[in-house]
């Protein structure tokens, strides 16, 4: 066994500083020294073995059970390693037929039909809200953030995001938009105060569905926001702008056509739509195991080049793209920290497992984000070719024009209950 650890950090680790202490009590070290010292070590053979023959999957699980433990440094800085390392080199050999098995059954494990999409969403979105307020804004953005300087708060960023997007609309007083995937109704809430429209958001989470409710009464905005729990293929009316932000990771790459066709039918002929979401850079892969048993079940991080071809068959043109590359990276590391910050309350909330399970989680996918290419992009669409400006200048106009609104008179957003 020791000797088939040791082969296998020696493959993954030449730079860096790691060292693995086995459940015989071995000790190795890998890598070149440099950077700050890491040093885990395992509590069982069985721990070693399902590590062994699975990373992907059981590395995850041996540290919420207990069983990878991380004795110097945090988990975060171990996956730095490891993902780093991955990033420039093939995976452990005998794993290739795993990757392979899994990378042909993507398709079956995204087969989001409606009860399918929303119990998903609920395995997620549906957790005790209280574990959000610990690590996000006060605005609960759950997406990343546009972080337009490195001084930038958290709250500042996301707001900056939501700027940006209503930017990209060309928002106007009593324009109708349709908020795909809305959340817990902040950038509905935002595009109604800020920018004077009429928003209908539209969430598959019952929890989402009452804060984001809440908050519009609250903010005296119900008359203009209204939220529904629907799914984006039921939509029938149609909408002068549609946005759709951190929602498309859950719709499957079957379903891309049907999400692009509604997505046109609500669309007016002079229409503007945003559409927000994770991609990968490196062409078509597969969900990683444990992110989609554990964390985010049915969903998939698309390519570029899954994406145009479906918004090509939906009769839409693409008139902007942009790539944010570490902005998510960034928004990651604030969401980790703040969560470690209020670990003793997310105990209080949920047991020791879960809470090593959502600490992975971050680290894992600020990392992907950090060393594996993962990247944001946000795609502009519309029906017509002039219904945008022929230059991309009219967005930081837009973005001035907007942060002047923003110090009106109007009171900032608040969470319900605030």
């Amino acid at each position: 066994m020791d000797r088939l650890l040791r082969l296998a950090f020696s493959k993954l680790i030449r730079h860096g500083s790691l060292r693995v202490t086995t459940a015989a009590g071995s000790v190795f070290a890998f890598g070149d020294g440099a950077g700050p010292p890491v040093a885990v070590r395992f509590t069982s053979a069985a721990a070693e073995w399902a590590v062994l023959l699975d990373p992907e999957l059981r590395l995850g699980e041996t540290f919420m059970d207990g069983t990878f433990v991380v004795e110097q440094g945090s988990i975060a800085d171990f996956l730095r390693l490891v993902t780093a390392a991955v990033a420039v080199r093939y995976p452990i050999p005998w794993i290739q037929p795993l990757v392979m098995i899994r990378y042909l059954a993507r398709k079956l494990a995204q087969w989001n039909r409606r009860g399918a999409s929303r119990r998903n969403v609920a395995h997620h979105y549906d957790l005790d809200g209280r574990l959000y307020a610990l690590f996000l804004d006060s605005d609960r953005q759950y997406s990343c953030a546009y972080v337009e300087t490195p001084d930038a708060s958290l709250d500042d960023a996301q707001l900056a995001k939501k700027r940006h997007i209503a930017a990209k609309l060309l928002i106007r007083p009593g324009q109708r938009v349709l908020d795909i995937g809305s959340g817990w109704g902040g950038l509905a809430l935002y595009l109604a105060e800020t920018g004077g429209t009429d928003v209908t958001g539209l969430t598959l989470s019952t929890e989402q569905l009452g804060v984001a409710r809440a908050r519009a009464r609250e903010s005296d905005l119900s008359a203009r926001v209204r939220f529904r729990l629907q799914d984006y293929r039921d939509v029938a009316e149609t909408f002068d702008r549609i946005v759709s932000v951190g929602m498309f990771e859950h719709v499957g790459v079957r379903f891309y056509d049907a999400y692009f066709q509604a997505a046109a039918r609500a669309l007016s002929d002079d229409g503007v739509m945003l559409l927000h979401a994770i991609g990968r850079s490196e062409g078509p892969a597969y969900t990683n195991p444990w992110i989609a048993k554990y964390i985010f079940p049915g969903g998939y991080i698309p390519a570029l080049s899954e994406v145009l071809p479906a918004i090509e068959r939906a009769g839409l043109l693409v008139t902007d793209i942009e790539i944010l590359r570490l902005h998510y990276a960034e928004t990651l590391a604030a969401w980790r920290r703040r969560f470690l910050a209020h670990r003793d309350e997310a105990l209080r909330l949920y047991d020791c497992r879960f809470v090593r399970m959502w600490e992975f989680y971050l680290a894992a996918s600020e990392m992907a984000f950090r060393e594996q290419n993962m990247m944001v992009f946000q795609i502009q669409l519309a029906k017509r070719q002039g219904v945008v400006p022929i230059t991309r200048d009219y967005m930081a106009r837009e973005e001035q024009r907007l942060r002047a609104a923003e110090r009106g008179p109007s009171p900032p957003l608040r969470l319900a209950g605030e």
